[in-house]
Parts: structure tokens; C-alpha cells; sequence
């Protein structure tokens, strides 16, 4: 099922400012659609509007050409997963899954070939008449969400489900949510403030701040060409490193002097109407190279080395005391202290408006 939002707007009772004000966005059937952001930006405010739970103030929500804005949520056939498990600790396994099933007084037939299909796609059969409290988080976790797929919706939605799980167990529940997404064949629109969820799972990604959209797109467009500086800073790890500076006979030159870059070809033409004016640089840390030969170069001091296994992670301080975020393989040798040359991609280099912040080339 197809999700379409016009110029939706949020408002609150007794605020002066929208929440949430022109969202346009369309995500097609089947998209594993992730909504990012950071905390207070809107983004499980537009997933309760989806389901129904929020009224909205101003646009429109369809579900494919369905104009659905006054449609209670039990009619719009969703399915929804929260960030806590809310399973009823009194029943079984079995008796959660189907709960949503018997309160719409399904043919018990239908209920139990349901559970039982589902409970063998997300590994639950050995725990079908276990109690919540007698399996583990990430068990738990897999209930939620067959409870959510028994009702074979026509879209997923899911707010934030991983963030109580530990690290290894988050990493394996990702790659089993797109094995179940591409399984199921559904719409899923999917909230978290966490990168890595987004990058890894989605097919679409909505960055949101503010209550806006700042971007929408693949996950590598995200990464390769952000449309703002909020996007070049948000999306990435370590964050994008940003130098103010002013382009000079078409060569950015830092405000502090100690690095100056001629652009490639491509971002000269983008920046020549920016001659004399003050723009903002942006490398990411993986994008330098040690010694310098990819062309202009600039020394650093080593502060802190954090070794990350295939990678080092390098803070370096310039001369003028700008700090600069630099990645290197994880078999360099570098050590806090020592002072080093080094140079950057010509040709993965992001240049972004001193006013508008939005990006240039």
C-alpha cells in the first residue's frame, strides 16, 4: 500500500507554533521507509498521524488514493509496534500473538494457522506457551512483532522498537526486521534517532529537524551528497568535519589559513558565483589521506587515538586550534603527540551556503 502525505501540518491546543508543518512525502508500497532525526524533531508525532492516533491540523493522508484523515486507526488496516514490548505478562506467547486476532473474533482456525505460521518465521515455536517473563528481550521483542504481522496488515508501522535491546542484540534484530520486511512484502514506515538503523535498513530514508524534512532519499545519498549542513553533520561517524572559509581566485581558503583547497573542475563551476564570499567546507574523516599525495597538504597534532579494530579514529588540532577528525586503517601507526601531513580527496569534497547552510555543489 502506497502512504502519501500533502502539506501536512501539526498544531497543538494552546501552542502559537506547528509541530509539524508541510510534509510532503510519498512512500510506495513495499518501501522500508525510515524516519530520522533527533529527539523532539517530529518524527513519532508523523507516525501517529499515520496511524490515526494524532489528529492532523492541516493537509491530507491517503493510503493509496484513500483520502483517510477521519479513519480511526482500527479501520485503516495498520499494524503498529511500539518502543516497549507491551505484551500481557499473565499470557502466553501464543495467547499475545493472537489477542488482536480473538478481539476481532476471527475463526479459531484462521487464529491458531496464523500463530503458528508466524511464530515459525520469527523462530518463536519452542516458546508458543512460555510466559513473557520465562523468554529473553530479544524473544519479547519478536512476540511485538507478531502480534503485529498475525493481522497481515497492509502497513507496518514501528516506533523506535530496538532502542531497548543491547548492541549485539539490536545488530541481529536489523538484519532480521529486513529479512521479515522482505519476507512479508509490506509497506514499512519505521522511526529511530539512531544512523546505523537508517543506513542499514532502509530503502528510503526521511531526515526530519524541526519539525521539516531536510532530506529524503537512498541511504548512500545521504552519506555521498547531503543536501545540508544538518545532513552532512547528522548522518556519518564520526561527524562530517566543517571548516569556514572564503573562496579566493576560485581555491577555498580557510578562515584560519592553515588549510586551502583548490576544488575539483566540477565544484569550481559550482562555486564561481561564490567568488570573495565566505562558504563552509566539508571533509569526511575517512577522506584524508596520510602524507598528502592527494595534493594540497596541511600539518596537524595528534591529540587522542582511539583504535576501533579496522580503523583508527585520529583527533588532530592545526595550529590556529581548529580540530580536524581524521579516520586512517586500523594497521597506521599513530600515536598521541606526533605531528603528521596530510592531504584530502579533491574530488570528495562538500561545499555548503554561509547563509542558507543548504549545499552548493
Amino acid at each position: 500500500m502506497e502512504v502519501n502525505l500533502k502539506n501536512i501540518g501539526k498544531k497543538y491546543e494552546g501552542r502559537e507554533e506547528f509541530t509539524l508543518k508541510d510534509i510532503d512525502l510519498r512512500i510506495e508500497s513495499k518501501d522500508f521507509c525510515v524516519i530520522l532525526g533527533p529527539s523532539g524533531c517530529g518524527k513519532t508525532t508523523l507516525l501517529r498521524m499515520i496511524a490515526g492516533l494524532n489528529s492532523i491540523t492541516e493537509g491530507d493522508l491517503y493510503f493509496n488514493d484513500k483520502r483517510i484523515n477521519k479513519t480511526p486507526p482500527k479501520d485503516r488496516d495498520i499494524s503498529m509496534v511500539f518502543q516497549s514490548y507491551a505484551l500481557y505478562p499473565h499470557m502466553t506467547v501464543y495467547e499475545n500473538m493472537a489477542f488482536s486476532l480473538v478481539m476481532r473474533k476471527k475463526n479459531k482456525k484462521i487464529i491458531h494457522e496464523r500463530v503458528i505460521e508466524t511464530a515459525k518465521l520469527l523462530e518463536l515455536s519452542d516458546y508458543l506457551y512460555s510466559k513473557p517473563s520465562d523468554i529473553s528481550g530479544g524473544q519479547r521483542q519478536r512476540v511485538a512483532l507478531g502480534r503485529a504481522i498475525v493481522r497481515k496488515p497492509k502497513v507496518f508501522l514501528m516506533d523506535e522498537p530496538l532502542s531497548n535491546l543491547d548492541a549485539k542484540l539490536r545488530e541481529h534484530m536489523r538484519v532480521e526486521l529486513v529479512r521479515l520486511h522482505k519476507a512479508l512484502g509490506s509497506t514499512t514506515v519505521y522511526v529511530t534517532h539512531d544512523q546505523i538503523e537508517a543506513m542499514t535498513m532502509a530503502t528510503k530514508i526521511v531526515l526530519m529537524n524541526d519539525g521539516k524534512i531536510q532530506q529524503v532519499g537512498k541511504p548512500e545519498e545521504f552519506y555521498n551528497k547531503p543536501a545540508n549542513m544538518f545532513v552532512a553533520k547528522f548522518i556519518g561517524s564520526p561527524n562530517m568535519n566543517i571548516i569556514e572559509g572564503n573562496i579566493n581566485n576560485g581555491k577555498f581558503e580557510a578562515k584560519d589559513g592553515i588549510i586551502n583547497v583548490r576544488p575539483s573542475e566540477k565544484d569550481q563551476k559550482a562555486l564561481k558565483d561564490y567568488e570573495g564570499k565566505k562558504v563552509y567546507l566539508g571533509i569526511r574523516a575517512e577522506r584524508f589521506e596520510s602524507g598528502g599525495q592527494l595534493g594540497d597538504t596541511f600539518e596537524c597534532t595528534i591529540d587522542v587515538v582511539e583504535m576501533l579494530g579496522k580503523e583508527k579514529t585520529l583527533y588532530t588540532r592545526l595550529e590556529s586550534g581548529h580540530e580536524l577528525v581524521i579516520s586512517v586503517p586500523g594497521y597506521y601507526e599513530y600515536n598521541g603527540g606526533e605531528r603528521h601531513s596530510f592531504g584530502y580527496d579533491i574530488d570528495a569534497l562538500h561545499f555548503f551556503d554561509s547563509e542558507t547552510k543548504e549545499r552548493i555543489n
